[in-house]
C-alpha cells in the first residue's frame, strides 16, 4: 500500500499533454493535489475495491492514482485521442492490467449511462472538468453528466463558484459533503501564458446522492 507521499511521486512520474488544447482547457492536474484528493477518497472508502469512472481523463492522474490505491476498475473517458493514448502508455508503463480498465472515446456530451453499464456499474467519479473559461458551462455539463451516472462524485471547481455548484447539485438531488480548497498551479505550457506558474483557488467537492428523484412516466 502506497503512502501518500509516494503516491505523489508515483503520479509526478505519469506523462502530460504534449500539445495541451486551449479550448479543451488542457491543465495537467498537480500531482500533489492529485495525491491529497485520492488520499481523502481512499479514506472515506471511496477508492478500494470500487468501480471508478474518470471523466475528462485526459493522461489520466486520477484514474491510475485509484488504481494504485486499489480501485477494482476503471473507466476513463475522453474526447482527444492524442491525450488517451499517452494515458494507454502510462497505464502500460505500470502494468496496468488490461482487464481493470476500459478507455471511452467520446465527447462527455455524446456519454450515457449505458456506456458505463455494459461491464460494470460505476460507484464513484473522479473528475477535472474544464472550468468554463474558454467554453461556457464546460464546468456545468461535467458535472451535470457525472450526476447520471454514479451516487458518489469528486469534482474540481473554481472556488468562486461555490454557491452555483450547490446549487446545481441541489437540482439535481445531491449534497456537498466535503470541499477541499486548493492553490492550483497552471504551469506555463501554452504560448499566452506570461508567468511560469499561475496560481488559482480551486475545490474539489465531493457529492453524495441524497435522494432518488422521482420517476416519471
Amino acid at each position: 500500500m502506497l503512502s501518500k507521499s509516494q503516491l505523489a511521486i508515483q503520479l509526478s512520474r505519469l506523462l502530460l499533454f504534449e500539445n495541451p488544447l486551449l479550448d479543451k482547457e488542457q491543465y495537467p492536474t498537480d500531482s500533489e493535489i492529485a495525491a491529497d484528493i485520492l488520499w481523502h477518497a481512499y479514506m472515506f472508502g471511496d477508492i478500494e475495491n470500487k468501480t471508478i469512472a474518470d471523466l475528462g481523463a485526459g493522461t489520466g492522474i486520477l484514474g491510475i492514482g485509484a488504481l494504485m490505491l486499489g480501485a477494482k476498475n476503471l473507466i476513463f473517458v475522453d474526447i482527444d485521442q492524442l491525450a488517451l493514448e499517452k494515458l494507454q502508455e502510462n497505464l502500460e508503463a505500470i502494468n496496468i492490467t488490461k482487464k481493470k480498465y476500459r478507455i471511452i472515446h467520446k465527447d462527455i456530451n455524446d456519454v450515457l449511462k449505458k456506456d458505463f453499464q455494459k461491464d460494470f456499474p460505476v460507484q464513484v467519479i473522479l473528475q477535472n472538468p474544464p472550468f468554463g473559461t474558454k467554453t461556457e458551462n464546460a464546468d456545468k455539463f461535467f458535472l451535470q453528466k457525472a450526476f447520471t451516472i454514479a451516487p458518489i462524485i469528486y469534482s474540481f471547481h473554481k472556488s468562486s463558484t461555490a454557491k452555483f455548484i450547490e446549487a446545481i447539485a441541489k437540482d439535481h438531488h445531491y449534497k456537498i459533503t466535503h470541499e477541499f480548497k486548493y492553490q492550483f498551479p497552471l504551469k506555463q505550457t501554452m504560448k499566452m501564458h506570461k508567468s511560469r506558474i499561475k496560481r488559482i483557488e480551486v475545490s474539489c467537492f465531493r457529492f453524495s446522492l441524497f435522494q432518488a428523484p422521482v420517476s416519471q412516466k
